[in-house]
């Protein structure tokens, strides 16, 4: 009689091979099996089952999403460069060929203004263009003026740099000179038109912002730069001539200021938003205030020409306060050390 300990050894010895195939297979299985079974993703593939939105790497997102910053320059000079605005964009009043003085040159563009400046200083990617056009207001950028066609159809999206003086004409400067200039000697017709100016400003604050947010709608890239205006006149001197008084002077010094803060408040409103969106572009302000300090309407070296009587008609030329040549290459130096130095923040 076989004792079970020698069964069992016999029973593992007929039965060894065997078992050790089968262990083999299952092994096998298991191998290929375990992988399917534990990713998701190839389980979804194989089996229709535990099919879900895999979970994403953030620190991966956040490398792909993060956009490189581009220093000012770059982001300036990417795309074509384009100059808006009214007379103090066009050149009027620095004259410096037959061709400026050309009647049918209804806008005013000279040879002389500050965007030839500009354009000289820079390799712009798409070129450049000047449509700056004499009398123009923020409505006329919009729709044109003269036959002229809007101002804003001249930018579009490969636009990366836009320049403009707008908001003079909106609030009647033309006219406020004249009513300090055509008015009886020392009286006060000047200052009295305080309170339509007042009325002018408020409607510009208005419109300024709509204006500039239609720019960005045309040309989304675009670091679209706006000027305040200089001061025409000394705050102390009189400028011979012209029948105002330095009270007069100091009390337009101080409107053009006024129009300078409203200009450079909303272009940093603006500029906040783009910012805090994460867009690209900008929207920036050069303060030309004092860009003509010494050198106002009267004196030795003037950047800003004083008043010019146009005899035969009795009526002021519209060269009169307008900057000169030298005047125009003072506000190119400024629009370029702009484009240099950028909103302060960075650019997309």
């Amino acid at each position: 009689m076989t004792s079970p300990g020698a069964w069992l050894r016999d029973l593992r010895g007929r039965l060894g091979d065997r078992t050790l195939s089968v262990a083999a297979l299952v092994v096998l299985v298991a191998v290929a099996v375990v992988p399917l079974v534990a990713l998701p993703a190839v389980r979804c593939e194989v089996f229709g089952s535990g099919c879900r939105e895999p979970v994403p790497d953030l620190r991966a997102d956040r490398v792909v999403a993060r956009t490189p910053s581009v220093t000012p320059v770059q982001a300036a000079v990417r795309g074509g460069y384009v100059a808006l605005g009214d007379s103090y964009s066009s050149g009027l009043g620095a004259e410096g060929t037959v061709a400026d003085r050309n009647p049918l040159n209804r806008c005013h563009r000279t040879s002389e203004a500050y965007y030839h400046g500009v354009a000289a200083a820079f390799d712009f990617a798409g070129g450049s263009a000047f449509w700056a056009c004499s009398g123009a207001t923020t409505a006329d950028v919009l729709d044109g003026k003269g036959g002229e066609p809007p101002q804003i159809g001249r930018i579009g999206a490969g636009t990366s740099l836009v320049t403009i003086s707008i908001g003079g004409n909106d609030v009647g400067f033309s006219k406020i000179l004249a009513g300090c200039v055509v008015k009886l000697p020392w009286s006060d017709a000047c200052t009295e038109q305080g309170v339509d100016i007042a009325a002018r400003m408020a409607e510009l604050r208005q419109d300024l912002p709509a204006l500039i947010d239609r720019l960005r709608e045309r040309a989304p890239r675009a670091r679209i730069v706006l000027m305040g205006y200089p001061k025409a006149f000394s705050e102390v001197k009189g400028a011979a001539g012209d029948n105002i008084t330095v009270g007069d002077q100091r009390w337009l010094n101080a409107r053009t200021y006024e129009l300078g803060e409203l200009i450079e408040k909303a272009a940093a409103e603006a500029d906040a938003e783009i910012a805090a969106a994460g867009a690209p572009g900008s929207v920036e302000f050069v303060d030309a205030y004092s860009a003509f300090a010494g050198h106002e309407a009267g004196s030795r070296d003037p950047y800003m020409n004083g008043l010019t009587v146009d005899l035969a008609a009795f009526k002021a030329e519209p060269r009169s306060f307008h900057p000169t040549a030298k005047g125009h290459d003072a506000l190119a130096r400024l629009f370029v050390d702009q484009i240099k130095k950028g909103p302060g923040r960075p650019l997309t």
